[in-house]
Order: C-alpha cells, then sequence, then structure tokens
C-alpha cells in the first residue's frame, strides 16, 4: 500500500491522489516520502518504538540471577520462596531501584525463567511418606477382562 502510494507520486499524480490510493492523509503520504527517501524501502517497514529504557542494568540482572538460584533463606529475606513482589522488595533494599510487578516479571522471562513454582512441601514431612500413597501401576501388560453382553433393551 505505502509501495504503490509512492508509486503513484513518482509517476507524476499528486499527493491528494496517492493519499487516496493509499487511504491515508496527505500528511502521511509526506512522512511516507520523507522515510522512503532518507532509508529506501526499508524506511517504510513500522519499527518497534523504543520506549522507556530498562531501569536494571547487567549487574542488576547478574544480581537477580545469583539470588534466585541460591533461593530465598527465610531468616535473612522473610521469604520461603521468592515471588513476583519479594524480588521487587529485595531489588529496593539491594541497590535502591524501585521496579513495579509488571517489569520484574517481563526482566525474570528476558533471563529464562518462568512463573513456575515448586509443590509445596511440609517441613515435618518424613521421607517415605509420598511413595506410600502413590498409585503404581504394573510393569507388566495384562488383558483386561472379557465383558460379558448386555441384554438387549426393550
Amino acid at each position: 500500500r505505502r509501495l504503490l502510494a509512492l508509486a503513484a507520486i513518482y509517476e507524476g499524480a499528486s499527493r491528494d491522489k496517492a493519499a487516496e490510493i493509499g487511504g491515508v492523509t496527505r500528511q502521511i503520504v509526506r512522512d511516507w516520502v520523507v522515510k522512503f527517501n532518507a532509508e529506501g524501502p526499508e524506511g517504510l517497514i513500522n519499527r518497534k518504538a523504543p520506549g522507556q529504557p530498562s531501569r536494571l542494568n547487567d549487574a542488576h540482572r547478574a544480581a537477580l540471577t545469583a539470588v534466585i538460584e541460591s533461593g530465598p533463606i527465610p531468616a535473612a529475606h522473610g521469604v520461603v520462596r521468592w515471588r513476583l513482589v519479594d524480588l521487587c522488595q529485595w531489588m529496593f533494599e539491594e541497590f535502591r531501584v524501585t521496579i513495579a510487578k509488571q517489569t520484574m516479571s517481563r526482566e525474570l522471562r528476558a533471563l529464562g525463567y518462568r512463573k513456575l513454582s515448586a509443590r509445596p512441601k511440609h517441613h515435618a514431612q518424613a521421607e517415605g511418606a509420598i511413595d506410600d500413597f502413590k498409585k503404581v501401576s504394573l510393569r507388566a501388560w495384562r488383558k483386561s477382562r472379557a465383558k460379558k453382553a448386555s441384554p438387549p433393551r426393550a
């Protein structure tokens, strides 16, 4: 669509006609022409807006990775498993960097972490207690019993 509008301009059509072909206003066609003249056809491709840079630098990310890998210390951190709010609080206490939960989630996903948590385990649980409750399948295949045919329904 953009190239068609620009082709019309380069063939001598007016900007109004090019805007009609592109389905946009004259100002947008003008912007397309400026971008095309500056960068060529690649200039017409929409790019992701840069947005605000991250508040975390590489040192913050390295420390965050280390603290996640080592896990929380209940006596020191006051938690038994890391949540996003806990990591945000830790980041503020360590580096005085305030960061939102959503931003922390995005940073963790970029570092390769997913929001998975281990199954809770009671601190006083016996070692073999879970094995006693698990259903164990037989290791060999066995034939099912043949079913008797049901009598026809009336």
